[in-house]
């Protein structure tokens, strides 16, 4: 009878402990569903976080063409403007010229103004430039960088902002 007890017992535990197993393997299923729903989800995000990624790369290449044409244009019409000026002052007495010149506040205007004047007549008018403002209009005029690559590529486009020093 012992055995019968112990045979009843046993079998009761395997039965019992069967039925936690299978509860376990059925909450281990339900867990693997929820980590392969994530895992679907997770993978749908990082597929739209690169869509939206090239996105903005493309709009920040456009915003980089856009911001170079832009600064183009903004050359371009200062160079116009200094053509301009560079015009007014030529047609003006060399004396007035040469005040009104000295009156800028900015040497660096004043210089480009006379880079885009005839030489002859920005000869003419430096001599009635306050010798300060002319020293440094030569010093801006000396040390301007990038003026020779600048003259040389807007010649290739056939319409230079600033006159070139052979001129």
């Amino acid at each position: 009878m012992r055995f019968l007890t112990a045979a009843a017992l046993s079998l009761l535990l395997t039965q019992g402990a069967y039925g936690q197993v299978a509860a376990q393997q059925k909450e281990i299923e339900k867990e693997i569903a929820k980590l392969q729903a994530l895992k679907v989800q997770v993978q749908n995000l990082i597929a739209q976080n690169r869509e939206l990624l090239k996105k903005i790369e493309e709009e920040r290449k456009k915003l980089q063409k856009e911001r170079e044409a832009l600064k183009k244009e903004l050359e371009e019409a200062k160079a116009e403007r200094y053509k301009k000026l560079a015009l007014f002052f030529s047609k003006m007495d060399p004396e007035m010229a040469g005040q009104k010149l000295s009156a800028l506040k900015d040497p660096k205007e004043a210089a480009l103004i006379l880079y885009n004047m005839k030489a002859r007549v920005a000869g003419q008018v430096l001599n009635y430039i306050d010798p300060k403002m002319v020293n440094a209009i030569v010093n801006y005029l000396t040390h301007l960088k990038g003026s020779a690559y600048a003259c040389k590529r807007l010649q290739e486009s056939s319409q230079p902002p600033y006159r070139t020093p052979q001129e």
